[in-house]
């Protein structure tokens, strides 16, 4: 059997908390299937993705970055059904790679990021930020994995994933996967999760603050931290309300 016609398996390690289910009704070959991005020396791309429909759904990036050049990708995944946006980025010689990503929504979905950065030269940066919502079953998932050549000296290059968890069913899974030949570099990753802050909720309620525009307010601000590097205030107003609009629909 062909490699384009192997559907994953939970022994895939990118694949290993996927709805395997979600991945067979897409195929085999849609799974296979990638858009190539290429950016010239010193140039800069940026793209929003908003991932909201109700089948499942997989969007695969194969990026390569020139010397100098810049990529900015932001992304609400609000999806009813399981949906997974793939980014895998190669920079040459100081180049910088931007990701700020959303994950949330309820019922029983998979969302996932997964990302897999290269640092092929020297003095290249790269930083991702992830926020992760999730209430009922649903489940919201970042794997990111950095390799760093052993030639590509003064990268400096973090991930940060953090989840809300706003029913005890959800769940949240973070990879972070680093590779590192190079021995002058910066390397960082983190990942917490945990509830939203009960001592701020009591704050706002003494002040007559609705429960309802409460959560609201507290989920707006955790979630902004993901869209901050994004130097469209109006495209960042813009995700943020999808994303919140997926929290206005549930019955919390």
């Amino acid at each position: 059997m062909s490699e384009l016609a192997t559907l994953p398996t939970r022994h895939d390690e990118a694949w290993r908390y996927a709805d395997i289910s979600a991945a067979e009704a897409i195929g085999a070959e849609a799974l296979n299937t990638w858009r190539e991005v290429s950016v010239a020396a010193g140039e800069t791309h940026r793209e929003t993705f908003v991932l909201g429909g109700d089948a499942p759904a997989v969007t695969r990036l194969r990026v390569a970055l020139g010397e100098g050049a810049r990529a900015e990708f932001f992304a609400v995944n609000a999806a009813s059904g399981s949906a997974r946006l793939e980014i895998e980025v190669t920079l040459a010689r100081a180049a910088h790679f931007e990701f700020g990503g959303v994950t949330i929504g309820g019922g029983d979905a998979t969302r996932e990021f997964v990302t897999k950065t290269i640092h092929a030269e020297p003095d290249g940066a790269s930083n991702q930020t992830v926020r992760s919502v999730h209430w009922g079953t649903a489940s919201g998932n970042f794997l990111g994995e950095i390799n760093v050549a052993r030639h590509a000296q003064k990268t400096d290059a973090a991930q940060d994933f953090k989840a809300l968890l706003l029913e005890k069913g959800a769940s949240a899974n973070a990879v972070p996967q680093l590779e590192i030949f190079a021995d002058d570099v910066k390397c960082a990753h983190g990942a917490t999760m945990g509830q939203l802050d009960e001592n701020a909720r009591y704050y706002m309620a003494a002040r007559g603050i609705d429960p309802v525009v409460a959560q609201r307010l507290l989920v707006q601000a955790f979630l902004g931290d993901a869209l901050v590097a994004m130097g469209d205030t109006d495209a960042q107003g813009e995700l943020l309300d999808v994303a919140l609009a997926a929290l206005e629909r549930s019955a919390l």
